[in-house]
């Protein structure tokens, strides 16, 4: 639990913490690290924010390009959340990428800020597809709790919570949070380290409703292929990412009632907190 002051949040990562699934590039994207900013702010009155994320990297990306403009930025509290995208890459690393992820979390440990992180849902629950990536994710979870525990990092469980295979916590292309997702991941966080308020409400179920029938549920599977898998496979092998050209919405600390400036794609990159 932290009982220090934070006025200074810095958020490093890839699509999740840029915010996709919770808005768009044309009204602004939110996000959790933007939620867990304005939660910060309630009990942390004067906390400035800085969003580094950029959609499609890998966790060696991160490391690369966010750590050292994070670390400038000499933040009270760090969130590093990355992995995903290498963990759908044909060739993957358990131990590369959780080494990435530890190393960042030495040196923003050892540079002073708390940091927390979070556990990644089983993909094969939310994308059937996905399956046989399930034991990919639980061996980088596993590591990435041990490489926590070695420096004193907080972690968001949001793994083990059977609420998080609810396809209202997804948006529809099922990689990315829906606005419901990304505000449990902050919740989970501001629980984690111990903002005043916070509880484990976050793991609840959503309200039942009625499931599809298995032909609709066969059609549903058939127009997210067509639609997201195909496009994603295609950038794939043309080497490309989702991220290519975009540059971080929200480079500098600034007030979280002060919109961040157009970044160099167009990304309005605006923060609204409510």
């Amino acid at each position: 639990m932290t009982n220090r002051e934070i006025l200074r949040y810095v958020a490093l990562g890839d699509s999740q913490t840029e915010g996709l699934g919770d808005g768009d590039d044309t009204v602004g994207l939110r996000g959790f690290a933007d939620r867990l900013a304005a939660l910060l702010a309630e009990a942390h009155p004067g906390v400035q924010y800085a969003n580094l994320a950029v959609r499609g990297r890998l966790a060696g990306q991160v490391r690369a390009e966010q750590l050292g403009p994070a670390l400038a930025l000499q933040p009270d509290l760090a969130t590093v959340v990355a992995g995903v995208n290498d963990v759908l890459r044909p060739r993957f690393d358990a131990a590369e990428v959780a080494g990435h992820l530890e190393a960042m979390f030495a040196a923003l440990t050892e540079a002073g800020a708390q940091v927390a992180t979070v556990t990644f849902p089983d993909l094969g629950k939310v994308v059937p597809i996905a399956r046989p990536v399930s034991a990919r994710v639980a061996g980088l979870n596993e590591r990435i709790r041990a490489a926590a525990a070695r420096h004193g990092v907080f972690v968001a469980e949001t793994a083990l919570p059977a609420a998080v295979a609810d396809p209202r916590m997804w948006t529809t292309d099922r990689l990315h949070a829906s606005p419901i997702g990304h505000e449990r991941i902050a919740a989970a966080l501001a629980h984690a380290v111990g903002l005043p308020g916070s509880d484990d409400s976050w793991t609840l179920a959503l309200p039942p409703q009625q499931a599809l029938a298995r032909r609709a549920a066969v059609a549903a599977e058939l127009r997210w292929a067509a639609a997201f898998l195909g496009p994603w496979l295609g950038r794939r092998l043309r080497g490309r990412s989702s991220g290519d050209g975009r540059t971080a919405k929200r480079p500098l600390l600034l007030p979280l009632d002060n919109p961040a400036p157009a970044g160099d794609m167009g990304d309005p990159g605006a923060v609204r907190t409510s």
